[in-house]
């Protein structure tokens, strides 16, 4: 008999005999869990299989297709819904090589690292490094290109696994049927892996005129990237890794936006997610300094409101608790004996790019 899963979300371990007792009335299979303590742990986020299964959502036709909210009766915190259908999962070749994440998105070799031991990438990993982050920068700047109102962040995804194809590299993303309209903003992220190392990056975009006049969207979308650019002018060998959340946090502040504490950066070369962890806040206890050779990425979160934050159902899509928008920009990073590259720099020609606060001042206001 086939070793079956856990069906718990943050559960890796073998399923028993086990099975969730609505899943057995409602003929939904392969509801199987663990224990009962992982049953009861996860059943938040199960129960909305029954729901879903018992095609108990809203519908919504769309020209030519049904569009739907899988979790109608979950309280969202803010005006973004999940749009569905999902499209299949686009394959990626089998002559691209994969990472040991690509299937179960969990690296086995990384779970094994010692947290507090550092890589250091030497001459040839740090020329493999300039190669994949030139392909990362590529596919993010044609998936913004392409996007605007009236699109949908499936087509983007089609656009950006598309150019990931052609380049032989592997990506993530979950996007589903909502059009964007003018006036929201939307953050791309690209993590590309290609000749057995990784890439990461993202830049936060304006959708339509709008948005680039909503004095709120405006003052979140520049400190952040400006907290951003803040702390890699600090990068240079000796410098402890714990400095660069002080001055995020400070630059955020400055403008009335809190630092979702969450999420950090982290290092990142044949490995994803390696040591060490990036904090983005004031008053953090990482330990270690900048070194030549360390690859890294520094990626602050900023919120207009609070930074509380939980997920959707989905276990994936995480918002905040208030409901009022983030932004997040993300760069990776190498050390030089003198100071810093920025392997993913933008391009004369990029699309996006910052704009004047200023210019904002006179817009409309929403959050």
């Amino acid at each position: 008999m086939p070793e079956k899963r856990c069906s718990g979300v943050d559960c890796d371990k073998e399923a028993g005999s086990l099975q969730c007792p609505t899943c057995l009335n409602q003929d939904i299979q392969g509801s199987y869990f663990c224990s009962q303590d992982c049953f009861k742990r996860n059943w938040a986020t199960h129960k909305t299989v029954h729901k879903t299964q018992n095609g108990n959502f809203r519908l919504t036709s769309t020209g030519n297709s049904t569009t739907y909210n899988p979790f109608p009766d979950y309280p969202y915190t803010g005006s973004v819904r999940p749009v569905y259908p999902l499209s299949p999962r686009r394959p990626v070749p089998k002559s691209v090589k994969h990472p040991d994440w690509a299937d179960t998105g969990v690296s086995k070799r990384e779970i094994r690292l010692n947290r507090s031991k550092w890589d250091f990438l030497d001459l040839k990993g740090q020329e493999d490094m300039r190669k994949v982050r030139r392909h990362a920068r590529e596919v993010l700047d044609i998936t913004a290109e392409a996007m605007k109102p009236g699109v949908t962040t499936d087509y983007l995804d089609e656009v950006c696994h598309n150019a990931c194809v052609e380049r032989e590299v592997a990506c993530h993303g979950i996007p589903d049927q909502r059009v964007l309209i003018d006036g929201d903003i939307l953050n791309l992220d690209i993590s590309l892996y290609h000749g057995g190392y990784h890439a990461g990056l993202n830049e936060t975009y304006y959708v339509g005129d709008q948005a680039q006049a909503d004095s709120d969207a405006v003052r979140l979308v520049e400190t952040t990237r400006e907290a951003l650019d803040m702390a890699m002018e600090m990068v240079k060998p000796g410098v402890p890794i714990r400095e660069f959340g002080k001055i995020i946090e400070k630059h955020a502040a400055s403008r009335n936006l809190a630092v979702v504490k969450t999420w950090g950066g982290h290092g990142i070369h044949s490995e994803f997610h390696p040591p060490p962890w990036i904090p983005h806040y004031a008053k953090n206890k990482a330990a270690g300094t900048c070194q030549p050779g360390l690859t890294f990425t520094i990626e602050p979160i900023l919120a207009l409101g609070g930074n509380r934050e939980m997920y959707w159902p989905d276990n994936w899509t995480n918002v905040t608790v208030d409901g009022k928008r983030t932004a997040q920009f993300e760069h990776t990073l190498l050390v030089t004996e003198t100071g810093l590259e920025v392997l993913t720099a933008r391009l004369e020609s990029s699309p996006g790019g910052a704009i004047s606060m200023l210019d904002a001042a006179n817009g409309s206001t929403k959050e």
